[in-house]
C-alpha cells in the first residue's frame, strides 16, 4: 500500500475532528446553553412533538373577488359603447348582463371576449354570461393555492419556529407541522388574518348617516374602524398593499407605532396623492377594517411612513410580521388542528435509538467475526461516519425524523458494505500471492469503481425521493445522501488511513483476514 502523504493525513483528520465538532452538541444534555452556531440537529414533528394544522384555501372568495372586479369591466364597456343594459350582476362564478337587441348582444359579446383572452362568453335567452374558462379557473386555483403556502411560510418564519413543513394537500389544502410548538393558537391567530391592505382617502363630502339613509354615492362605501368609529372612503384605493416593500417596529414618544416603505412605484404614487390632498384624511385598511386614518399634514415624498394606534409592541410586531410577509390571495380555514405530545417524540427517539444500536452492534459483531482485526478497524470507520454523518445534519440545520434516522441505519449497513468489498478483493490477491502490502493496495485500487457505482446508484434513487417526496420522506433523502457521502470516505480513506499505518508500523507477513 502506497504510503500517504502527509497533507492528505492531515485533510483526512481535519474532516473527522470537524463532523465530531459538530456532532458534540447532540450528546450535550443542556442544549440551550450552546451558542446559535452550535446546535444539534433539529428534530421533526414525530420525534420532538408539536402542532399539525390542515388548513383550507377558501378559493371561493377569491372567485367572487374576481367575479365583481369583471362586473365593474363590464359596466364601464357597456357604458363606453352606449350599450343598453339590465339586470347587471355578479354571481360566485359568472357575471351575468341581460341585453334584449340581438345586434348590441352581439356586439357586447365579442367585446367582453377582447378583455381577457381567459374569459368565456356565453348567451341563453338574452342574457350573457362572462367567467373564467376550464383552463384559466384551474390556473387562478392553483396561484391561489402556491400564494398562499409562500406567504404562510413566511409568516411561520418570522416566529422563528424551527424547520416548519409546509406543503400542499389536495387541491386547496395545506398541511403545517410545527416542530416543538406545543400551542398553536398564535399561530392560527396569525394565518387567519388575510392581511390585505389598503390606502383610500376620506369621502369628506358623506357622512356615515348618509350612508346608514343610502345617500352614499356609488364611488363611496362605508368601512368600520378598529375603535369603533365609522368612516365613508372611496372605494378606489389610490394604493394597494402589493406596492408594500417593508415593514418594522418603532417607538415614538414610548409608543409602539409600525413603520411601512414602499417601492419606488408605490412611492411615487403615495407622494402624489399626499401631495395633491393636503388637509384630507386618508384612511389605512386591513382586512375592510380601518386601522387609522390620519389627515394628510404635508407631502410623504421619501415614500415611507408610520401606523399609529393603540398598538402594543406584540400587536405592533405582529401587524408588522402580516404586512412584511404580504396579504394572503385568500382566507385561510383550519379544517383540523392535531397536537402531538413531547413524550410520544420521546418513545420514539428511544426506539430509534435502540434499533440503531442494536443494528450497530450486529453490524460490528458480523464484521469482527468476518475479518478480525481488520473489522475492528471498520468499526472505528463506522463509529466515525456516525459522527461524519451527525455533524454534517446539525451544520446544515436539517431536521431529523423517524424516516431519517432509518436513513441513518441504512448508512451503517452501507459503510460495512464497502469495507466487505475491499476486504474480499484483499483475500483474492493474497491467495493469488501476492504480499500483504500489495493485497491491501490492490483491494482498494480494485474495489472502487464498484464501490462508486454501487453508491452513485443509491444516490440517484435518493436525489429523486428528494425531488418528488414530501415532508418526512426528504428528510429521509437528505439523511441517505448525507450518509453514502460519509460512508464512502470513512470506508476508503478513513480505513485505509488505519490500515496503512498499521502496515506501516507492524510490517507483518500476512493479512489478519
Amino acid at each position: 500500500m502506497y504510503k500517504l502523504s502527509r497533507s492528505r493525513i492531515i485533510v483526512i483528520l481535519a474532516i473527522c475532528l470537524i463532523g465530531i465538532f459538530f456532532a458534540v452538541p447532540n450528546l450535550v444534555p443542556n442544549k440551550a446553553a450552546l451558542p446559535s452556531w452550535w446546535q444539534p440537529v433539529n428534530l421533526g414533528l414525530d420525534l420532538q412533538g408539536g402542532s399539525n394544522l390542515l388548513l383550507e384555501v377558501k378559493i371561493d372568495d377569491v372567485l367572487k373577488e374576481r367575479m365583481n372586479t369583471i362586473e365593474d369591466e363590464v359596466r364601464q364597456t357597456l357604458r363606453e359603447n352606449k350599450i343598453r343594459y339590465a339586470n347587471l350582476r355578479a354571481g360566485e362564478t359568472s357575471v351575468q348582463v341581460k341585453i334584449d337587441n340581438p345586434n348590441s348582444r352581439t356586439k357586447a359579446a365579442g367585446l367582453f371576449r377582447k378583455l381577457d383572452r381567459d374569459y368565456e362568453v356565453t348567451e341563453a335567452d338574452g342574457v350573457l354570461s362572462i367567467a373564467y374558462n376550464e383552463a384559466a379557473l384551474k390556473k387562478l386555483k392553483m396561484q391561489v393555492v402556491d400564494q398562499s403556502i409562500e406567504i404562510v411560510r413566511r409568516r411561520i418564519d418570522a416566529l422563528g419556529t424551527k424547520e416548519p413543513v409546509i406543503q400542499r394537500q389536495g387541491d386547496d389544502r395545506i398541511v403545517v407541522q410545527l416542530p416543538g410548538l406545543q400551542n398553536p393558537e398564535e399561530v392560527k391567530t396569525l394565518l387567519g388574518k388575510t392581511a390585505k391592505m389598503s390606502f383610500h382617502l376620506v369621502d369628506s363630502s358623506s357622512t356615515a348617516m348618509d350612508a346608514r339613509r343610502g345617500k352614499l354615492s356609488g364611488n363611496s362605501r362605508l368601512v368600520p374602524g378598529t375603535e369603533g368609529e365609522t368612516y365613508v372612503i372611496f372605494r378606489k384605493p389610490i394604493i394597494g398593499g402589493e406596492h408594500l416593500k417593508n415593514a418594522g417596529v418603532q417607538f415614538q414618544e414610548g409608543q409602539p407605532v409600525v413603520s411601512f416603505e414602499f417601492d419606488s412605484a408605490g412611492g411615487k404614487k403615495f407622494g402624489e396623492t399626499t401631495k395633491n390632498n393636503i388637509g384630507e384624511r386618508l384612511a389605512i385598511v386591513l382586512d375592510n377594517e380601518v386601522i387609522s386614518a390620519p389627515t394628510i399634514q404635508s407631502a410623504i415624498l421619501g415614500g415611507s411612513g408610520v401606523i399609529t394606534g393603540n398598538f402594543t409592541t406584540k400587536s405592533a410586531n405582529d401587524l408588522a410580521v402580516l404586512l412584511k410577509s404580504g396579504a394572503l390571495p385568500a382566507p385561510l380555514e383550519v379544517l383540523e388542528e392535531r397536537t402531538v405530545g413531547a413524550g410520544l417524540g420521546a418513545d420514539s427517539i428511544r426506539e430509534g435509538v435502540v434499533a440503531s444500536i442494536i443494528g450497530l452492534i450486529a453490524v460490528v459483531a458480523f464484521i469482527i467475526a468476518a475479518y478480525g482485526l481488520f473489522g475492528v478497524f471498520t468499526a472505528i470507520a463506522v463509529f466515525t461516519n456516525l459522527f461524519l454523518l451527525l455533524g454534517a445534519l446539525s451544520f446544515i440545520g436539517a431536521t431529523l425524523t423517524l424516516p431519517g434516522i432509518a436513513g441513518i441505519i441504512l448508512t451503517i449497513g452501507m459503510a460495512v458494505d464497502a469495507n466487505v468489498l475491499i476486504f474480499e478483493r484483499m483475500r483474492e490477491e493474497v491467495k493469488a500471492g501476492r504480499s500483504p502490502r500489495d493485497a491491501a493496495d490492490a483491494g482498494f485500487t480494485e474495489a472502487w469503481n464498484t464501490i462508486v457505482d454501487s453508491n452513485l446508484t443509491t444516490l440517484v434513487a435518493a436525489f429523486v425521493l428528494f425531488y418528488f417526496g414530501t415532508g418526512p420522506v426528504r428528510g429521509f433523502a437528505v439523511t441517505l445522501s448525507i450518509g453514502i457521502a460519509t460512508s464512502m470516505f470513512t470506508s476508503v480513506t478513513v480505513t485505509r488511513l488505519i490500515i496503512a499505518s498499521w502496515l506501516a508500523r507492524n510490517k507483518p507477513t500476512r493479512l489478519p483476514i
